[in-house]
Parts: structure tokens; sequence; C-alpha cells
């Protein structure tokens, strides 16, 4: 676990260094956001390298993970730099830490419990393909996400990605007591931070958007 969390905690300052630098970089914010191919291309390039670990990992190669699990990692920072146009640096800064303390305290709730979380992962896992199919059609009908219905939605992803923090944490747990060798078990741990990661991401995202404050 501690190199599962090292990795985690790798992936996400390797998107907050990459989001910031380009954030605060007009000329790089235009490349990508004024652009509708190159950005589109960073979205299917993130999934790809998710796809990819996650069906491949087997028949990959620990260094080869590790490259694709940093390269996600530097794409997603790309695609959420757009987040300093919305909000003010001081409100992320602020809605980061928030996050980090939760996610560590769920983590960690997680990580110790001895109740089985099975049923609180799969009530979770409902809510967050409620919460996909919801962007699907968000993508076509914009006002979706926007006054109430957008606070429900990112009150649905805080609870949903909290749940999954401690779910994921225990599922990853007890496939590290399983053993193997030293390549499968660095494979192992990073997947489980990719996993980590993704829900952390999104457990910022949805507080930064029921909370954050708007640049005017």
């Amino acid at each position: 676990m501690s190199k599962v969390y090292l990795w985690m905690t790798t992936g996400v300052c390797l998107s907050g260094i990459v989001a910031y630098n380009v954030g605060n970089n007009p000329a790089m914010i235009e490349a990508i956001f004024a652009n509708r191919g190159v950005f589109w291309m960073l979205i299917i390039a993130q999934f790809g390298a998710v796809m990819f670990l996650s069906f491949a990992l087997q028949r990959m190669s620990a260094l080869t993970a590790t490259l694709t699990y940093l390269t996600y990692a530097a794409l997603t920072g790309l695609t959420f730099s757009s987040i300093f146009m919305v909000y003010t640096n001081e409100s992320i800064a602020a809605v980061f830490g928030l996050s980090a303390f939760s996610f560590a305290g769920l983590s960690s709730f997680g990580f110790v419990t001895k109740r089985d979380l099975g049923p609180v992962g799969s009530f979770c896992m409902m809510g967050l393909f409620g919460m996909v199919g919801f962007s699907i059609l968000s993508i076509f009908f914009p006002d979706m996400l926007g006054g109430v219905s957008g606070q429900v939605y990112s009150a649905i992803g805080i609870v949903v990605f909290a749940g999954l923090t401690a779910y994921d944490t225990q599922k990853i747990k007890s496939m590290g007591l399983r053993g193997g060798s030293a390549d499968d078990e660095h494979k192992g741990a990073i997947f489980g931070a990719l996993t980590l990661y993704l829900d952390f991401i999104n457990l910022f995202i949805s507080i930064l958007r029921l909370v954050g404050n708007r640049r005017d």
C-alpha cells in the first residue's frame, strides 16, 4: 500500500504541476482549448491510456505500466488546466487541500475497517454509471449541468467518489495480501495508484464545482 500511495501522490502532483503551468500560460491555453481537434485528441489519448493500462496490464512490463500511468497523469493535467480559467487560484488551492484531507480520511477508513465495503462499492458504482449517463446527455443538452441540477450532480459526485475511495482502498489492500513476483507487485501498485488517483481527481472536481469561487 505504501507503493500505491507513493505512485498515486506522484500522479496527482504531476497533474497539478502541469495544470498550473499550462493554466497560467495564455498561449498554451489557447493552443489547447481554441483548437477543438487538439482538445479532443487529448481526451482520446487519456481514454486510450486508461484502457491500455486496464486491459493490457498483465501483458506489459512494469516500466511500460509506469510510463503509461505517468503519461495519463500528464495528459490529465493538460485537460484540467481549464479549471484555472474558471476558478480563482485561491479557491482551487483551498479545495485541493480539503479534498486531500477528505481523501486521506476516507482511504484510511477503507484501510483499517474490518467491515466488508462491497455493498458500498456496488451502490457507488451504480451512482457512477448514472453520472456517466447524465454527462453524456449534457453534451447534447448543456443546460442540464447548470443551476440546481449542476449542484445536485456535484453533490452526488462527492458521495459516489467518497464511497469509492474507501471501497477501492479496501479492495487494493486485499489484492496486495495475495503476494506475487516483484514485477507483478509493481504493476499491481501502479494499477492501484491509478484507481485511487481517479477517485481523488473526481472527488476534487466534484467539490470544486460545488463550492469553488468562479472568476468574475
